[in-house]
C-alpha cells in the first residue's frame, strides 16, 4: 500500500536553509473514501522547512564507551542462563528480529523495541495510511485520474497479540514497560522469558539442546499460520548453524558461534495448533517464503467507474522492468483491508514485519495502481512492507528484509530483471509524470531503508568496480555509522533521533555550511532543499550511480538535477565507491535537452480511438557538458486502459527510444535522439 510516513508531504516553505525553523502547512488531502476499517492506527510526521545542518556525521556523545563493548553479549549470556534458554537460540531469534540492535530505544515500523523486538504498538500509534496522504494519484494516468482515497482507522484495542508482547514480558519479568523498551539488557531478559514461558506452556523441557526449541522459536514471531511460523523458525536455525558476528549501531560487538550440526525437531510445530492451509494456486512466490492469496477486487462500481487495478497479460503484452519497494504506513491488518476495497488502490504483495509473511493481491500479469506513475505501474511489480513510522524513527526487521529479498530474487529471475538500483526502485525513486505531479509523489521507504543490507541479501552487494578515473560513483555510506540529521519524524522542525541512513546529503559547494542543492520541481520558487525526512530534493541513496563532476579534498561532486552537487566522501570513511559504466550527455550542438517522467510514444503512434498522451517534459534540463548514469533503454510505450472491459485496452508503441537515467534522487527519461551514450571514464 502506501508508503512511509516519510511519504508524500513536502516542505512548501521557501526557507533559504539559513533561518529559523518554519513549519510548512499540512497538505494531506482527503478525497475518495476507502470505506475500510483498520485494525491499528499509524503515525504521520509533519514536515518543516529546516536549515541545512552540518549533518553528515554522528552527533557528539553517541559513541559507546569502551567498557560497554561487550555488555550486550554478556546480557544475552546472563538472560539465557537465568531463563534456561540455549544461548544460540536466544541470539538466533534476536538476530532474525533486529540483528541484535537496540536502535537506542526507537521502535520498529511495527512497534517493536530492543534487540528482542518486544512489541508495544500502543506506544507507537498513528493516524492515516500511505496513499491517503498528500496528492499523489497512485494510478498516475491523466487519461483516467484516480482521486486520492481516504481510509478510516479503528480503535487501537483491536491490535493483535503479536503487537503486544512487551506487556507479557513485563508480567513475566516484573520489569516496567519503559525499562523493557529502553534498556537493551532488560529487553533481552524479556525475550528470554517469553521463549521460556512458551516452552513451558507447550509442555517441553528447558533443554540445553537448541534442537529442542523449534516450537518456541516458531511461536516467537506471532505468526498466525504454520507455514509463516516455520519460515521464521527455519531462518533462525539457519543463523544458528552458520553463526554470525556483528557490530551494532551502538558499537556493541555480538557473536553467535556456529552450531553446524543442529537439526531441530520440526515435528514440534504441530504443538502450536496453527492452521496449515495448502498454498492457493493463485500464489506466485518462491517455495521458501510463506505466502497466501488475498485478492484485490476487480469490480465495477458507481458511474462507469471501477477498481482497484487493471487486467493485463504481462509479460506478453508489456515487459516487466521494475520492482518497486514501498512501506505501507499502516498495520498489516489495516493494509489488507484497504487493498480489498475496490474504491482504493492496489499493489502485488504485502509483507509482514514480525515474521516476513507475504500476501499476494494482484496477479503478476495484471497492472496494479501503486507507483503514482502510469508508465511505471504498467511495467512494474509493487511490494508493500508493513510499517508505520514510529517516534522517533523507524527500523525494519531482519525477517522482513530476508523474505522480501527472497521474493525479489525470484521475481527478478522470472522476468529477467537486473538486480541493480536502476530496476529495483524505492517508491521515492519513481519520477513525477509531469511538473504538476512532482510535489505529490511519495517518499517511502525513506532514508532509513537499508539498501546495502537488502542488496547483500539479494546476492548483489555494491562494490567498487573502477579506480578514481572510472567516471562514476556508487553511493554507499556505512549505514550503521552514517547518521545525517533529519527533522520532522515526530513534529515539524524537531530533530529526529540518531539513526543509520542510506542517503547522503548534497550541497552547492564542498562544505557542510553550504546550502543544500535546489529541486525546482519541488520548489519552483527556487528555495533550498531542507533536512526534512520527506524532502528528497538533495538526497542520493545507496546503490544509485552518478557521474563525477569534481573532487576537492574530502568532497565529491556529481551531476544532479542539472547542477553540480557536492557530498562529503572522505577517503578514510567513504560514502561512495568508484564505478564505471555508460553515461548520456547532450548531442553536440545542443545546449540543453528536456527530461521526462515517463517514456510515452510520439503522437503518430496512436491508433484511432486512443487519445494522444502528451509527452510533457519535467521542469529540469540536462545541460551540455553534464553526464548522467544510463539505466535502461526502452521504446516509447503507453497502456490505454480506462475501461472495465479488458477488450478495450491497447498497448501503443512508438518509434521514439528513451534512456532511463539517474537524474536526481528519482530516475528520469531522455529521448535517445537528444543524447549520445559514452563510457563514463572518457
Amino acid at each position: 500500500m502506501p508508503g512511509s510516513a516519510q511519504d508524500s508531504t513536502h516542505d512548501s516553505d521557501s526557507g533559504s536553509g539559513t533561518g529559523a525553523d518554519r513549519p510548512g502547512p499540512d497538505r494531506r488531502t482527503a478525497l475518495r473514501t476507502a470505506g475500510a476499517a483498520a485494525s491499528a492506527a499509524f503515525l504521520l510526521p509533519v514536515v518543516a522547512a529546516v536549515p541545512a545542518a552540518r549533518a553528515d556525521q554522528r552527533p557528539s556523545g553517541d559513541q559507546p564507551s569502551p567498557g560497554a563493548a561487550r555488555s550486550l553479549q554478556r546480557a544475552f549470556a546472563a538472560a539465557a542462563k537465568e531463563h534456561r534458554v540455549p544461548l544460540s537460540v536466544l541470539l538466533g531469534v534476536s538476530y532474525l528480529q533486529s540483528r541484535w540492535d537496540g536502535h537506542r530505544g526507537a521502535a520498529s515500523v511495527t512497534g517493536g523495541y530492543g534487540p528482542m523486538h518486544l512489541t508495544d504498538a500502543f506506544t507507537a500509534l498513528s493516524t492515516g495510511p500511505h496513499h491517503s496522504q498528500g496528492t499523489e494519484d497512485a494510478r498516475g494516468d491523466q487519461a483516467r485520474p484516480l482521486p486520492v482515497p481516504e481510509a478510516s482507522v479503528s480503535e487501537p484495542r483491536q491490535l493483535p497479540a503479536r503487537l503486544r508482547t512487551l506487556d507479557r514480558a513485563a508480567e513475566l519479568t516484573g520489569l516496567a514497560a519503559e525499562v523493557l523498551r529502553g534498556d537493551a539488557a532488560a529487553n533481552v531478559r524479556g525475550g528470554a522469558a517469553l521463549l521460556a514461558a512458551t516452552q513451558k506452556r507447550l509442555g517441553l523441557p528447558p533443554s540445553e539442546d537448541p534442537a529442542d526449541w523449534y516450537a518456541a522459536v516458531a511461536a516467537y514471531c506471532g505468526a498466525n499460520s504454520a507455514p509463516a511460523a516455520a519460515v521464521f523458525a527455519d531462518d533462525v536455525y539457519d543463523v544458528i548453524r552458520d553463526g554470525a558476528a556483528r557490530t551494532t549501531g551502538d558499537g556493541e560487538r555480538v557473536t553467535l558461534d556456529a552450531v553446524p550440526k543442529v537439526v531441530p525437531d520440526r515435528r514440534q510445530l504441530r504443538s502450536l495448533g496453527l492452521p496449515d492451509p495448502k498454498r492457493d494456486p493463485h500464489v506466485e512466490a518462491p517455495r521458501d517464503v510463506s505466502c497466501e492469496w488475498i485478492p484485490a477486487p476487480y469490480e465495477q462500481f458507481g458511474d462507469n467507474d471501477y477498481g482497484n487495478h487493471d487486467l493485463g497479460n504481462r509479460p506478453v503484452s508489456q515487459s516487466i522492468d521494475y520492482i518497486i519497494v514501498h512501506d505501507t504506513e499502516g498495520s498489516w491488518d489495516t493494509t489488507l483491508k484497504l487493498v480489498q476495497d475496490p474504491t482504493y488502490v492496489s499493489w502485488q504483495y504485502t509483507l509482514r514485519s514480525s515474521d516476513g509473511h507475504i500476501a499476494q493481491h494482484v496477479p503478476l500479469k495484471d497492472v496494479a495502481w501503486h507507483a503514482g506513475n502510469w508508465y511505471v505501474n504498467a511495467k512494474s511489480i509493487g511490494l508493500e512492507h508493513e510499517g508505520f513510522l514510529t517516534a522517533p524513527d523507524a527500523w525494519y526487521t531482519e525477517a522482513m528484509y530476508r523474505s522480501s529479498a527472497r521474493l525479489v530474487k525470484w521475481l527478478a529471475r522470472r522476468y529477467d530483471i537486473p538486480l541493480d538500483r536502476q530496476h529495483i526502485l524505492g517508491h521515492d525513486n519513481v519520477p513525477g509524470t509531469t511538473a504538476a505531479t512532482i510535489r505529490g509523489m511519495h517518499t517511502d521507504p525513506g532514508p532509513y531503508w537499508d539498501w546495502a543490507h537488502y542488496f547483500s541479501l539479494l546476492g548483489a552487494p555494491f562494490h567498487r568496480t573502477a579506480g578514481a578515473s572510472g567516471g562514476l560513483v556508487t553511493i554507499r555510506p556505512d549505514y550503521e555509522r552514517y547518521e545525517p540529521v533529519y527533522t520532522g519524524c515526530e513534529q515539524a522542525g524537531q530533530v529526529c533521533a540518531p539513526h543509520g541512513s542510506s542517503a547522503v546529503r548534497l550541497h552547492t559547494a564542498p562544505s557542510g555550511d553550504a546550502p543544500l542543492v535546489k529541486d525546482i520541481g519541488l520548489r519552483p520558487d527556487g528555495a533550498d532543499s531542507t533536512t526534512g525526512v520527506n524532502d528528497t530534493g538533495a538526497r542520493a541513496t545507496t546503490g544509485q550511480q552518478y557521474a563525477v563532476a569534481g573532487r576537492q579534498g574530502d568532497w565529491t561532486a556529481i551531476w544532479y538535477l542539472g547542477q553540480q552537487a557536492w557530498f562529503r566522501n572522505p577517503r578514510r570513511r567513504p560514502t561512495a565507491v568508484y564505478a564505471k559504466g555508460l553515461v548520456v550527455t547532450p548531442k553536440p550542438g545542443l545546449a540543453e535537452v528536456p527530461v521526462y517522467g515517463r517514456a510515452y510514444p510520439e503522437k503518430e503512434a496512436y491508433p484511432e480511438g486512443v487519445p494522444v498522451q502528451a509527452v510533457s517534459p519535467l521542469p529540469y534540463k540536462l545541460l551540455a557538458g553534464q553526464r548522467y548514469a544510463l539505466g535502461l533503454r526502452t521504446q516509447g510505450e503507453y497502456l490505454w486502459a480506462v475501461t472495465f472491459d479488458q477488450a478495450g485496452h491497447k498497448v501503443v508503441r512508438g518509434q521514439d527510444v528513451y534512456y532511463q537515467i539517474q537524474f536526481g534522487h528519482r530516475v528520469a527519461f531522455v529521448r535517445a535522439a537528444d543524447v549520445r551514450v559514452r563510457r563514463s571514464g572518457r
